[in-house]
């Protein structure tokens, strides 16, 4: 499958990307570049706001203009008009570590994990989870690199990669309370297919980004391959259900660490590309933000 369209950025590390049903607009972040980007697929405008620290996910707050923001030292509420932020949690202050993947759940929670920069064979990130009353929980450790954070339509499953095990992992979650349990592996990827970025469709099938293998592949709710798209780039990272039908599919991709042979055969790496897949998402969730 070819993609039908793309956004031509040249992202270093374009992540995180999400569809704003709302404004009809695609969001995502540059992580390296500190560079959120605010994209009208219908006016084919965009615009770039500068961050002051990388801004590694995010989500959107309810009745209002401000995302929740993984910053790479901490959580916060974060206003893309004035650049304002609000601190809320910053469990982390090890070197070598910062705030990776987050999604906001359909209890309008915000979860994020961590990730291991300076030293990965060492696992000791974290995945947290924040709520709008203030409340901080870790709900797993021994983490690498947090990735692919998303629900089943019913939000009774939870699903959660550590990419360098190339390993995706599902969890029995309990939407009120916000308890995963029964951790098992759902899915495991071939030899240099790294798990990234993921979400789920209205017909709960799970969409992963791979890295390293230029590749999407959707797998059925048993863990099996369903279909796989390739990517015009080796490191797709983020999808996004998006477009008026929530039926395109926006995939962020990254150019980091390519060397010039690489870039040579990828001359689109760091571009978003839209595919038409004939199957539609879900609205993303809104935070409920502190009042």
């Amino acid at each position: 499958m070819e993609p039908v369209d793309s956004i031509r950025v040249g992202n270093t590390l374009g992540e995180g990307v999400l569809w704003d049903g709302e404004t009809q607009t695609l969001w995502w972040t540059d992580i390296h570049e500190r560079k959120l980007f605010r994209h009208d697929y219908r006016a084919r405008r965009m615009e770039t706001i500068a961050t002051q620290e990388r801004l590694c996910s995010f989500g959107f707050v309810r009745d209002s203009g401000k995302l929740i923001a993984a910053f790479e030292s901490g959580l916060a509420l974060y206003d893309p008009a004035s650049g304002a932020v609000e601190w809320l949690a910053r469990p982390e202050s090890r070197t070598g570590i910062r705030f990776n993947d987050g999604r906001v759940d359909r209890q309008g929670r915000f979860w994020a994990g961590t990730m291991m920069e300076a030293d990965v064979s060492q696992g000791s990130a974290n995945l947290y989870s924040f709520a709008g009353d203030g409340t901080l929980q870790t709900k797993e450790t021994g983490i690498t690199i947090s990735n692919g954070i998303c629900w089943s339509p019913d939000s009774t499953r939870f699903y959660f990669s550590d990419s360098p095990l190339r390993t995706i992992l599902v969890y029995d979650f309990d939407l009120p309370s916000g308890v995963i349990s029964n951790k098992r592996v759902f899915a495991r990827t071939p030899e240099g297919a790294y798990p990234d970025g993921a979400n789920v469709d209205e017909e709960g099938f799970l969409w992963s980004a791979h890295w390293g293998a230029g590749q999407v592949v959707r797998y059925a709710p048993d863990g099996t391959v369903d279909r796989t798209i390739d990517v015009p780039a080796s490191q797709p990272t983020c999808i996004a259900f998006g477009g008026p039908g929530l039926d395109l599919l926006f995939v962020t991709s990254a150019r980091d660490g390519l060397k010039a042979d690489a870039l040579l055969r990828h001359p689109s790496a760091g571009d978003v590309f839209i595919y038409r897949v004939g199957i539609r998402g879900l609205p993303d969730p809104r935070f409920a933000a502190p009042v």
